[in-house]
């Protein structure tokens, strides 16, 4: 997921705005639509996320993956960071360790995921990178159920593969595969540094840190690509709609939104990224991709929905 976005199921269900809302709130009231305003802002953020995914694509050819993660962190880092102001006194040594760590799963995450994308279409690469938060989701649970939902899950990446991953261009599958281990990671320790920090000062910072990390390999890669002005437009409107925008409206669905409602709307983005491909890269999906990607939306779904009823018996 591009993400750092983008959330997906996982034992707590809200992963990708954990950071900066500090976890799910209660529903937003009985009336039927009562929450469609935060639904609608969810589904508004995975456009954002992937129609932003598209637009970097489409400026991967002057600068590179590398190049275009730098941007996009950068930049995002930038208008984070002047929005919140966050302080950087009175914190233990325990959590800016702990800012770093999301910051570097924030960093590997973008890296791996942009640099399957200049190799594989847009809605393969989000399909195989949600496997992270799903596994973590399956491990988590640790019910029978949950081997269903990993079968599914798994068939889903069989079709996708056509039987072996050259079909796809394995280097380029590898590399989404490990960026969902990485948006696992990212899951982990954006709900450590939300309960660490304050509003959204902990992700502005560990923003930061991405955007170090990013720099000198996006500078080696792209050298002075980066200073061109169409790049560097396309690079903040990359950021904007990848991640500032997201955040914000994840943000403020969740105090409205139950975490649940929330992971299973973020469990969509495969199939949010997959029209994003084709609209703007031209990306067309076989009927067995889409197949394949409606099979790991049903898995993602599927453990949302199973974890919720089990908090629900529990809590009865």
């Amino acid at each position: 997921m591009d993400q750092p976005t983008s959330a997906a199921p996982a034992t707590a269900p809200a992963p990708s705005a954990a950071g900066p809302a500090g976890g799910g709130a209660a529903p937003g009231g009985g009336r039927p639509g009562a929450r469609l305003g935060p639904v609608a802002m969810v589904v508004a953020g995975g456009l954002s996320v992937q129609f932003g995914s598209a637009v970097a694509v489409t400026i991967m050819p002057s600068a590179g993956a590398a190049g275009v993660v730098a941007l996009r962190l950068a930049a995002a880092a930038v208008i984070l960071l002047a929005v919140c102001r966050p302080r950087v006194r009175g914190y233990k040594p325990a959590d800016w360790w702990t800012v770093v760590a999301f910051g570097l799963a924030m960093a590997g995450m973008n890296g791996l995921f942009y640099q399957s994308l200049d190799r594989i279409p847009l809605g393969v690469a989000v399909t195989l990178e949600v496997l992270g938060p799903l596994a973590l989701s399956v491990i988590a649970s640790r019910r029978a159920m949950s081997v269903v939902w990993a079968a599914l899950a798994l068939g889903g990446v069989a079709l996708l593969s056509g039987g072996g991953f050259d079909r796809l261009d394995p280097v380029g599958a590898a590399y989404a595969l490990a960026a969902g281990g990485c948006w696992a990671a990212y899951i982990l320790f954006s709900a450590r540094t939300g309960r660490r920090f304050p509003q959204a000062d902990g992700l502005a910072l560990a923003m930061a840190v991405a955007a170090l990390l990013s720099l000198p390999f996006g500078a080696v890669g792209a050298g002075g690509a980066l200073l061109e002005p169409r790049t560097l437009a396309l690079g903040v409107a990359v950021a904007l709609m990848s991640s500032v925008l997201p955040y914000t409206l994840e943000l403020l669905a969740l105090r409205r939104l139950p975490a649940a409602t929330f992971a299973v709307l973020m469990s969509l983005e495969p199939a949010i990224a997959a029209v994003a491909g084709f609209l703007v890269l031209h990306q067309a999906l076989s009927t067995t991709d889409a197949l394949a990607i409606a099979l790991v939306i049903g898995a993602s779904m599927g453990a949302v929905r199973s974890q919720e009823r089990r908090r629900r018996r529990t809590r009865s």
